[in-house]
């Protein structure tokens, strides 16, 4: 019998994810309508995963130290809304960079403590973490597709509204989670040092680095390249809905299959799962096809992010383990975000798109490949 704690937390997620979701994939075409530049688009989105790489470490370590997640998720949560309102009346350049910067200061914590408290009342409560993580996916999936419709009736120029609802709805439901006690060890500053110092934790987040790279190259870009190719803008939103669809798939099934190999296996399983994805987008010439391809993105995506999250408790003691979660997310949306952001608008500008997804697959070769050596020196 699940507890009704469970399913608040379930609640929780799928409401920021979809608060997320909102500012992912249309605060670009919300800069685009209002006459910025591409080019100013794309610093102004660079933004987010540098305000991600800056905000996230001190959220996980201030959640460690205070022994609290739900409390940091609700500050960041205020901070949010607060950034959503200061939106709606900041027309220029320069106020987009702050309001940017802010926003996802606030709210990329707010999922990445959401999966470290997930990943905690899963080993508490005797159930699968991707049973509770699913409801995060769902709410990405279902809102990708909503809001665009919504927004079709509104306007793009009012997106900041079904944002700022989604994230004060987030932070209602906020109210009613709860935290899992943990050890009661103090946590300093030099136990957070040690963390980011410690070598095998190190170096299986700079191989995973060659495999988050890009797949968050093709998250950035994957819209642009159906557009491309000459597939209508609605095929976007269906695109992640699939996507995001066979992600949760994925999660819900994981008590049946994810304890039968090591992470580490899955891990490597995800990264050639990967390579032969990438292979396939480098040589489409009907954006349709996307669609099934689409379907591997729970084999490469879901699988990776479970066994990884896993992964990572070993290597971390339990003390630190909500800044061990926030510092992994930061490697693999943060980092992997602006390595993927700037490489590939270079290898668009220079060459294609095509040719992007090729390179995406090499990168994801030398990851798989250096994973599984970093496997076999472990076994």
């Amino acid at each position: 019998m699940i507890d009704k704690t469970v399913y608040r937390l379930m609640a929780y997620l799928f409401f920021i994810h979809s608060t997320m979701t909102i500012i992912n994939g249309y605060i670009p075409v919300f800069f685009k309508e209002g006459g910025l530049t591409g080019s100013q688009v794309g610093v102004l989105m660079a933004i987010g995963p540098l305000a991600t790489i800056l905000g996230q470490p001190m959220w996980g370590y201030l959640s460690d130290k205070y022994k609290s997640i739900k409390k940091m998720i609700l500050i960041a949560l205020i901070g949010v809304t607060l950034t959503i309102i200061t939106f709606i009346f900041v027309h220029s350049f320069v106020g987009y960079l702050m309001i940017i910067f802010l926003l996802f200061f606030f709210i990329s914590p707010t999922t990445a403590l959401g999966d470290s408290l997930s990943q905690k009342t899963a080993m508490q409560q005797k159930i699968s973490f991707g049973r509770i993580r699913l409801w995060g996916s769902l709410g990405f999936a279902i809102t990708s597709l909503i809001v665009g419709y919504v927004l079709t009736v509104i306007g793009i120029e009012n997106i900041m509204y079904p944002m700022l609802l989604m994230a004060v709805i987030a932070f209602l439901v906020a109210l009613t989670i709860k935290d899992v006690p943990g050890v009661s060890r103090p946590v300093t500053i030099i136990d957070a040092v040690k963390l980011v110092a410690n070598p095998p934790l190190m170096l299986f987040f700079f191989l995973l680095l060659f495999i988050s790279v890009s797949h968050r190259a093709n998250d950035i870009y994957l819209g642009l390249y159906i557009v491309d190719l000459g597939g209508p803008e609605a095929m976007i939103g269906w695109a992640w809905f699939i996507g995001v669809m066979a992600e949760a798939i994925v999660f819900a099934t994981s008590a049946i299959w994810f304890r039968k190999w090591s992470p580490l296996s899955f891990i490597v399983l995800a990264g050639g799962i990967y390579l032969v994805r990438w292979l396939l987008m480098a040589f489409v010439t009907n954006p349709w096809f996307i669609m099934p391809i689409q379907i591997t993105h729970g084999l490469t995506f879901g699988v990776l992010y479970l066994a990884a999250f896993q992964y990572v408790n070993k290597l971390i003691p339990e003390h630190l383990q909500a800044t061990g979660h926030v510092l992994f997310i930061t490697i693999i949306f943060g980092v992997a975000g602006i390595i993927g952001s700037l490489l590939g608008g270079t290898i668009i500008e220079l060459t294609s798109i095509s040719n992007l997804y090729f390179i995406l697959s090499i990168s994801a070769t030398i990851g798989t490949v250096g994973l599984l050596i970093f496997k076999l020196k472990k076994d």
